[in-house]
């Protein structure tokens, strides 16, 4: 394990966003989280991680981690999931680290953020499972699925789902992940990302579901459940997928909960529906909201009609700030070793 302070590159990662295809709400947990049946699937659009290892300080100064942070601001550095999953590894490798007590040495990493923050896209959670991965190659410490599985679970809801690899149904709160075979598809089908500049919290979306006292749906249930099915098996194509994009546009029983948080919202996915001619779904708690296309190519001339029509105010996005508009793709793997992939993704801010 020495070894990795001599490393001379740091470990990278690239941790990519996800959007919900299904997103139904099946009852209510005895610790106050609400359980959840989920179908989701990583995206070429991804933040980028690098990870290096210092000299360890002094004898009897306390192992800092650092973190610098370029592109969309995710707030405060010391409260990023980055650091977190630093000190929780770093809690599970001492035992076995040469010299123990002695800690892990500490990292430095940079976080470059591609993904929209707080936007329902996972991005804090896949930094976080990143995070993970990295510390443990960094130190040269080994962990078993079900080690690094128990690190997601504890970190975050969301994380576990950063680790299983590609298509996945996430049940509970998110700690219950089942990988999926995914589509039969030669050219993963293209995704429209577009994110408003508004601040939605997930918590506030869930306290608001809860106020309404509304009984779990069954529709968006059974939709998740035979999507989740299909996926299993391998047996549904990219085509097929794209012909159900209405029913799954109406497969997250956070829609209502959400536009009652931030009532401009429902207005603005309505009208961007129109000017695509096609459904749009919502990722997570929102706000961002996705179509999907055959092809990144046709998800980018989409994302240009939308930029386009949101500089001429003829789609009048919830907020002035500059909404996200982003055209990516179905990504085959959740947790990226290199730089794989990291063209697959067109942005533009309008």
């Amino acid at each position: 394990m020495s070894a990795a302070i001599d490393r001379l590159a740091p470990v990278v990662r690239l941790a990519p966003a996800k959007v919900n295809l299904t997103l139904a709400v099946v009852g209510r947990r005895s610790d106050g989280f609400h359980a959840l049946h989920s179908v989701m699937v990583p995206l070429e659009l991804a933040d980028r991680l690098s990870v290096s290892p210092l000299a360890p300080p002094p004898a009897g100064e306390p192992v800092v981690d650092s973190l610098h942070v370029t592109g969309f601001d995710p707030g405060p550095v010391e409260a990023n999931l980055v650091l977190r999953a630093f000190s929780m590894t770093r809690a599970f490798v001492r035992p076995m680290w040469p010299g123990a007590p002695a800690e892990p040495p500490p990292l430095a990493a940079r976080l470059e953020k591609r993904i929209p923050v707080a936007a329902g896209l996972g991005g804090g959670s896949s930094d976080g499972a990143a995070a993970i991965d990295a510390a443990l190659e960094a130190w040269g410490a080994a962990a078993s699925a079900d080690e690094r599985t128990e690190l997601a679970a504890a970190l975050g809801s969301d994380v576990p789902f950063f680790l299983a690899g590609g298509f996945a149904l996430v049940e509970g709160r998110g700690e219950r992940v089942t990988p999926l075979a995914g589509l039969r598809a030669t050219e993963p089908p293209g995704v429209l990302v577009v994110t408003p500049s508004v601040a939605v919290s997930t918590a506030r979306v869930f306290a608001a579901y809860a106020a309404a006292g509304v009984t779990p749906a069954t529709a968006s249930r059974i939709t998740s459940a035979h999507l989740a099915d299909e996926l299993a098996t391998g047996t549904l194509g990219a085509a097929e997928l794209l012909a159900r994009a209405g029913v799954l546009a109406t497969a997250n029983d956070l829609v209502v909960a959400t536009g009652v948080v931030d009532p401009r919202l429902p207005r603005f996915r309505r009208s961007l529906a129109r000017l695509l001619g096609r459904p749009v779904g919502q990722s997570g708690s929102g706000p961002s909201l996705w179509a999907l296309y055959p092809s990144l190519d046709a998800a980018a001339t989409a994302a240009g009609v939308v930029s386009g029509a949101l500089e001429a105010r003829s789609l009048v996005a919830p907020d002035p700030e500059p909404a996200a508009v982003i055209a990516t793709r179905f990504a085959a793997t959740t947790l990226v070793r290199r730089n794989r992939g990291e063209r697959s993704t067109k942005e533009v801010e309008a």
